[in-house]
């Protein structure tokens, strides 16, 4: 296919030759940072809006904050095109097992479809996915599905190349019990931290609520971002 003819160039490209920049050759990477936290009653996501090429940004403003079904969202980090292809199977099962059943697919199932296409497909794909969403079974939840294709229920989860700069901030600052708008501003103020430390992370944040009330988003644009102290 057309994509294996590009990673074999890809492989066989030369470092040293710097008479064609990476970004001709390089990945769309959505490199990252990506966020989920459960709250009594739903869950908060979050993420960067950054995609780069190589060292050059192709695309400021991504939505990384991808709709499964009305009430299951994933978190996508990696490549651009194996999330996006993984996250339209996942919809795509999860779709027809609704119609077959007659009632909204379970938070647990969409984890675990992301998790067997994952790890079915672990040598060819690069994708870490944080799958989170609201069922009338187990309310909020939150699932982690890195690379290799483990999958693992948390009350808050972190991915992408940033979250290596953020897990002392997030170990010290989570507690359990949180309300929505806590953890709204815990997933704003870790990104925040991840975005300015990490070079493949930045544009602005995209937040969402789901609960049983539905999706609340939110932007918070660059100027609004929180400052902090950066030496």
């Amino acid at each position: 296919t057309r994509r294996c003819q590009r990673r074999k160039a890809m492989a066989a490209a030369d470092p040293t030759d710097l008479s064609q920049p990476d970004w001709l050759t390089a990945e769309h990477l959505t490199g990252t940072s990506i966020m989920a936290v459960e709250y009594e009653g739903g869950v908060v996501i979050g993420a960067d809006s950054r995609t780069t090429t190589g060292a050059y940004v192709a695309n400021r403003v991504t939505d990384k904050l991808t709709k499964v079904t009305e009430r299951i969202y994933c978190c996508r980090s990696g490549s651009a095109a194996d999330t996006q292809a993984v996250a339209n199977m996942v919809t795509y099962y999860l779709g027809l097992q609704e119609m077959e059943l007659g009632e909204a697919p379970l938070v647990k199932t969409a984890a675990n479809t992301f998790r067997q296409i994952c790890y079915s497909n672990r040598e060819q794909l690069s994708a870490g996915i944080i799958c989170a969403g609201w069922d009338e079974r187990d309310g909020g939840q939150v699932y982690s599905i890195p690379l290799g294709g483990m999958c693992l229920r948390q009350p808050f989860a972190i991915g992408g190349s940033g979250s290596t700069f953020i897990y002392g901030h997030v170990d010290k600052t989570f507690q359990l019990g949180m309300t929505k708008e806590e953890c709204f501003d815990f997933v704003k103020n870790s990104l925040a931290l991840a975005m300015a430390r990490d070079g493949s992370s930045g544009g602005v944040i995209r937040l969402a609520s789901i609960s049983a009330d539905g999706v609340e988003r939110r932007v918070i644009l660059g100027h609004e971002l929180p400052k902090f102290w950066e030496g």
